[in-house]
């Protein structure tokens, strides 16, 4: 009988980001698409999700629009959401009927509000899930990079996602002290968009710019390895001809000086939160980078230079948050800092 309910059981752990949503079945990622829906402005109904919905964004006609369903890592649209949700569920590709019994670990930053809390398990509700779970980011994030997180020794995680920045210190399964700010990648790509129309009369789209973040991207103006310069396709402001430039890392670096400066004045708060005995552990251990914006050229270096302190960047950085809540999926029983309803 125990075997006939599992076969008409599904769990998945959830990392609803900004920029990218990841589904995790059996510590197998099997869901790694943008966090976008395609909507046909006349029928309202969904088009596409995911990465076919990108290959759309920017790009279509009056009848159809694109929409990043959240903002800032939380919920900003409740109906694109529940539609991206049910799409990306479909994609996972068990079939599903009225008996089976769905089981969400979802991830969700630490700086979230009560109210937005409740919208995260209302869109659960809507995709038919029996038993959902939140989890903070920075607490699935060092559980996906292998810390032992209920230890009495202190650990600072810094996650760069595509719509917030979680920074935390971490000792006996809960966060001491936290910072969360609304500054991470889709801030630094709208940085590299300014500063083209800025200083290159040039108009360039928000994909555009997150190529030129992920092939010349850079913290620093001075690299061990510097990448080449990259060819950017954009419109003349002046002339309203498509038209061709080059750019080169450090001046990547120079516009995305001022958001990297508010990601370190965050971590330099957290740090003069953290109680003395965890800071000391700390001082040991270091500070671990995760998220996309881990993957940023110098990062790792720049937030050396600023704390006087090791940063080890996560193998995997994309995938450290999801492999976390996998494995708090899997032991929902034994961690206290997992969030239900009756919680909220």
């Amino acid at each position: 009988m125990f075997n006939f309910f599992n076969f008409f059981k599904q769990e998945l752990a959830v990392d609803l980001g900004t920029a990218n949503t990841l589904i995790m079945v059996d510590d197998q990622v099997v869901v790694d698409e943008p966090s976008i829906v395609a909507v046909d402005r006349t029928t309202k109904q969904t088009i596409a999700v995911g990465h076919r919905a990108m290959q759309m964004h920017e790009k279509t006609h009056e009848n159809i629009k694109t929409l990043r369903p959240l903002k800032d890592g939380v919920i900003a649209d409740f109906q694109a959401a529940e539609a991206m949700i049910q799409g990306m569920i479909k994609m996972v590709g068990r079939r599903r009927n009225m008996f089976s019994h769905l089981k969400m670990v979802i991830c969700i930053p630490s700086g979230i509000t009560e109210v937005e809390k409740r919208a995260v398990f209302d869109s659960a509700d809507h995709v038919d899930s029996k038993e959902t779970y939140l989890i903070h980011e920075p607490m699935a994030a060092a559980l996906g990079i292998g810390l032992n997180i209920e230890e009495p020794i202190g650990n600072m995680i810094i996650d760069i996602g595509g719509g917030t920045t979680e920074i935390a210190v971490i000792a006996l399964s809960g966060i001491v002290c936290d910072q969360s700010i609304r500054i991470a990648g889709d801030e630094l790509t709208n940085d590299i968009m300014n500063y083209m129309k800025r200083e290159h009369n040039i108009l360039i789209g928000e994909r555009t710019a997150e190529q030129i973040k992920i092939n010349v991207g850079s913290a620093l103006h001075e690299l061990d390895n510097p990448p080449g310069d990259y060819a950017v396709n954009g419109r003349d402001l002046m002339t309203g001809i498509p038209k061709q430039i080059k750019i080169g890392y450090q001046e990547v670096a120079y516009a995305l000086d001022k958001s990297i400066s508010k990601i370190e004045d965050a971590v330099l708060r957290a740090l003069e939160l953290t109680p003395p005995e965890l800071a000391s552990d700390i001082y040991k251990t270091g500070l671990y980078l995760t998220g996309g914006g881990a993957l940023l050229r110098g990062l790792d270096k720049r937030l050396e230079q600023k704390t006087k302190l090791n940063v080890h960047v996560a193998d995997d950085p994309l995938r450290a948050v999801v492999r976390g809540t996998g494995m708090a999926l899997r032991n929902t029983q034994q961690y206290s800092f997992l969030i239900d309803r009756k919680s909220v």
